[in-house]
């Protein structure tokens, strides 16, 4: 399976999507994305110990607290919090792991999409959304 087919089957097959680092300033790429995304028809949840809600929903403090299936875990992390906030996704056994643009897993790849999680890196999933499927 190509690159972008990957892509497309994940833009597809995933609704649910959870988001690490969603900020409630309009001005913040994750904010930009979040709201692109909910646009598309995606069902965001903000992850954000931070805040009570962004963009109409209930913000929860980590993963583990979402006491609903999440299919896709979208990043906007620093570079030095993806190997433990990759791990913790996996402890909710998503379907794929989004890690924006400049975001790289630096961990055993193939025993992430062994689990059956497919892992996509290094691009903006509102960018590869406008490619592949508008």
């Amino acid at each position: 399976m190509s690159n972008d087919q990957k892509k497309r089957q994940v833009l597809k097959s995933c609704n649910t999507i959870a988001v690490v680092g969603l900020s409630d300033k309009p001005e913040k790429p994750s904010h930009r994305i979040a709201t692109y995304l909910q646009s598309a028809g995606y069902r965001i949840v903000p992850i954000n110990p931070n805040l009570d809600e962004v963009l109409g929903e209930k913000a929860y403090p980590d993963l583990d607290s979402v006491p609903f299936p999440v299919d896709l875990v979208d990043f906007f992390r620093k570079q030095a919090d993806i190997n433990t906030v990759v791990a913790e996704a996996l402890a909710i056994n998503p379907q794929a792991i989004w890690l924006q643009l400049g975001l790289e897993y630096q961990g055993a790849k193939d025993q992430v999409e062994s689990q059956g999680t497919q892992l996509i890196e290094n691009c903006c999933m509102m960018v590869e959304h406008k490619r592949l499927m508008v």
